[in-house]
């Protein structure tokens, strides 16, 4: 039985250590993933105002009698 609960407590302890691994070396990919969503998100946001200028400038210029 001891041999037993020494192999769970080594397995126990490699599974620690492969799930800390694994966390440290993901961690700059989920920072990469929220950049790219927020770099995303404001280059949305620009191209809708840029359309909505370019449409209110394209209104005006119907109103409006050109020189």
């Amino acid at each position: 039985m001891c041999k037993n609960l020494e192999m769970s407590k080594r397995y126990v302890s490699k599974a620690r250590l492969w799930l800390l691994c694994s966390l440290v070396g993901l961690f700059p990919l989920t920072g990469c993933a929220v950049v790219a969503v927020a770099d995303m998100a404001v280059t949305t946001a620009a191209t809708v105002v840029t359309t909505g200028v370019k449409a209110a400038g394209a209104v005006v210029d119907a109103v409006i009698p050109g020189k």
